[in-house]
């Protein structure tokens, strides 16, 4: 009888796999995303990227919390189950063709539209010296005759294509800046044409853009704490937002959105969410550093997207005058606020709050209006870039 109890514990498990086994889904939620494998630390596995909703994704295994995606034929990712829903309806295809593409722009954005048979994932990497975005469409073959390149786009000085593999399409898209001001891929909701938005860079005018501040924590979630006074990060963080904020309305920058001005939750993805629909023309997010080590203390600053790095380093710089160790400018940081492409992003670790002089420091309010005014500098700096 126990046999018989495994065997067909066995088989259920075996069919339960197999349902998950070679089907169609559609990415649903706003932040869906691809990491390259199951590897995990405390800021998640390494993302290859982000989704736009309703993409065609081909599931063949299931591991755990996740599913094993087939992008191309030499292509595979993990992607939360979460942020998959089935889509029984579609047979799958051997490959998708493209079309035509028109490059274009309107008053704020560049434009690349292309045409495809399906929504389908995509990833999308910052390139510079010179500066361009690259874009490789999984599951594409090609049969784009021509690309119309109209004169409206200002930010893009040319588009071209080619073929990397049977099913795997790249796109060129060379910019006139040197500088990345940030992008955006979408699907338009009724036809399958791709959009990849590229911004234009704001006007010099450092007073006519709009700076977005992001206070670390909040709410439930505390953070570090302070080695000797016992101050939570979460608090500490909103007073340097706060002076901040009002270090840029000094210099004169009337448009500043906060994610929070009170201690209260916000998830990532609320907050990212929020900044998405408010388009900034650069985030700033504060954040104090810990270690185990408490000799360990300095400042440093992070970002995840080459392109951005220019913002990262011109704060790191301005914030080594105040005569702060340097900890370093840290790329490819995978943490939520810095995985965003529509806009540059830098997050900043003022210093450890594990560190007894840096943590009395942190409790000076001429050391937070000093740090704020630095930002402010670095954020200026990085303007006439």
């Amino acid at each position: 009888m126990k046999i018989l109890l495994s065997l067909l514990l066995v088989f259920h498990v075996y069919v339960v796999a197999a349902q998950d086994r070679y089907r169609m889904f559609r990415t649903t939620g706003p932040l869906a995303f691809m990491e390259y494998g199951l590897g995990d630390d405390r800021l998640g596995g390494a993302k290859m990227g982000y989704l736009d909703s309703n993409i065609l994704i081909r599931v063949v295994d299931s591991v755990k919390g996740d599913y094993l995606v087939k992008l191309s034929k030499n292509h595979a990712a993990y992607m939360p189950k979460s942020s998959l829903k089935p889509a029984d309806d579609v047979a799958p295809r051997d490959y998708y063709l493209s079309s035509s593409f028109k490059v274009y722009g309107d008053s704020l954005y560049d434009y690349v539209s292309v045409n495809l048979d399906e929504k389908l994932p995509y990833r999308a990497q910052q390139q510079i010296a010179p500066s361009a975005i690259i874009v490789d469409l999984f599951g594409v073959t090609s049969n784009t005759n021509w690309i119309t390149q109209l004169q409206t786009a200002k930010e893009i000085e040319n588009t071209w294509y080619e073929q990397l593999e049977d099913d795997v399409m790249r796109i060129h898209i060379k910019l006139r800046h040197d500088n990345h001001w940030g992008h955006s891929i979408m699907y338009d909701s009724v036809a399958r044409k791709m959009l990849i938005r590229i911004k234009r860079p704001p006007k010099a005018d450092l007073k006519t853009w709009k700076i977005a501040i992001d206070a670390g924590h909040g709410g439930t979630n505390s953070g570090a704490a302070g080695v000797n006074f016992k101050g939570l990060e979460k608090d500490y963080t909103l007073v340097f937002a706060k002076e901040l904020e009002k270090a840029c309305k000094k210099a004169g920058i009337r448009n500043v959105v906060m994610t929070r001005t009170i201690d209260t939750t916000l998830s990532m993805e609320e907050r990212i969410v929020m900044l998405r629909k408010e388009a900034p023309d650069l985030l700033i997010s504060l954040h104090l550093n810990s270690s185990a080590v408490d000799t360990i203390r300095g400042t440093s600053t992070f970002y995840r997207y080459i392109g951005f790095r220019p913002l990262s380093q011109s704060i790191l710089n301005q914030m080594l005058s105040l005569g702060l160790k340097e900890f370093g400018n840290v790329g490819s940081f995978n943490f939520a606020l810095s995985g965003p492409v529509e806009y540059p992003n830098c997050l900043v670790e003022i210093a450890f709050l594990s560190n007894a002089e840096d943590e009395k420091k942190i409790m000076d309010p001429k050391f937070q209006k000093a740090v704020a005014k630095k930002i402010v500098e670095g954020i200026k700096a990085y303007s006439k870039k």
